[in-house]
């Protein structure tokens, strides 16, 4: 028997909070569609919820790591040992997230979905370890199905138990971003040189080893574009299943997800492959400069937020994205009504 996560179902988003919502944005006290995509953010956050007054007052950053057995192929800046190094600073709260998600009064979780060096338990650590780190995909499968759907069963048991109202989706992992590329590739059908960028930020030959090990995972393993566990399981990492199981369980419970950067990204295509009801679920945080991050955004048909040149990763572009989706929150249900305000509408001579 093919092993496949069992997956709770996803309702639509509700249709009756969402014109609830636009017809109070109309009748606030400004010209309609005069706060342009933050009115859109407001109703679809009220669908997301449904009702037609959304809060987004309880936040949650969940930060999955694992390493990846393809960074022994050197196509990353930075060796396997600073996974470890920066989950130890995720915990001490001196990383770049700990900073943005205490200015947007976040939660940060970190996941231990795969370090190489088991970090045990400690207070914001959970330890969910599908291994110490996956396979090199260059050589054969980055993991095997069993540990691909126990990826999307800790995403799920984690969604379950979150009580955010918006949750940011980030990641750590040295080697990641080849992972996420492949992934990417095999999923849309791209060659890898298409969807591969820097990473970490390295040389031209760190690249091209990038893309080589990519090409030869894809020749290898020949993932099944239509089997998104499949191809989780072939060149994905611990981390970017957990992420997916994540945002499926996230839509089921109605919480809005925000996809952070490229590996988040990729993450999310994976959801959507599993259960394309999620898809409506999830907000695009900011565009990264990794190259196949616009492609994954327009194969899901989100637009993103913010657009700052990020490429950290960690869940910093959700973080920012939090401050977007309060002001839309703060908008729909702060603002005076003409009614309330004494306002007079637009007239015909408006025109």
């Amino acid at each position: 028997m093919t092993t496949q996560p069992k997956l709770p179902p996803i309702g639509p988003l509700d249709e009756a909070a969402m014109a609830a919502a636009r017809r109070r944005l109309d009748n606030l006290t400004k010209p309609q569609g005069s706060l342009g995509r933050l009115e859109d953010v407001a109703a679809w956050l009220a669908g997301v919820q449904g009702k037609e007054l959304p809060s987004v007052k309880l936040r949650t950053i969940f930060v999955a790591a694992a390493d990846h057995g393809v960074a022994a192929r050197e196509v990353s800046a930075y060796p396997s040992e600073v996974t470890a190094q920066m989950v130890e600073n995720f915990l001490a709260g001196g990383a770049a997230i700990n900073v943005l998600a205490r200015q947007a009064n976040a939660e940060v979780i970190v996941i231990d979905a795969g370090v190489r060096v088991d970090l045990g338990q400690r207070p914001g650590l959970a330890s969910e370890r599908i291994g110490p780190g996956t396979q090199d995909f260059s050589a054969g499968p980055a993991m095997s199905r069993e540990q691909a759907s126990r990826c999307i069963e800790v995403g799920l048991r984690l969604a379950e138990g979150t009580r955010a109202d918006v949750v940011g989706c980030g990641e750590m992992g040295i080697g990641n971003t080849t992972a996420a590329s492949a992934v990417t590739a095999a999923l849309l059908g791209l060659a890898p040189r298409q969807v591969t960028g820097r990473g970490t930020g390295v040389d031209p030959a760190g690249y091209e080893r990038k893309v080589a090990a990519i090409e030869r995972a894809l020749a290898t393993n020949a993932p099944d574009r239509n089997d998104a566990l499949d191809v989780l399981a072939k060149v994905g990492g611990f981390e970017i299943g957990v992420l997916a199981g994540l945002m499926v369980g996230l839509a089921a419970r109605r919480r809005a997800a925000l996809v952070d950067g490229f590996i988040s990204g990729a993450a999310a295509l994976i959801a959507v492959g599993l259960a394309p009801a999620a898809r409506d679920y999830l907000a695009a945080s900011h565009l990264s400069t990794e190259p196949g991050h616009a492609l994954i955004l327009r194969e899901l048909g989100l637009e993103p937020l913010l657009d700052l040149r990020l490429r950290l990763g960690e869940g910093t572009g959700a973080a920012l994205a939090m401050h977007v989706l309060e002001g839309a929150c703060r908008v729909i249900g702060e603002m005076s009504t003409f009614e309330d305000a004494g306002v007079s509408r637009k007239t015909e001579l408006d025109e």
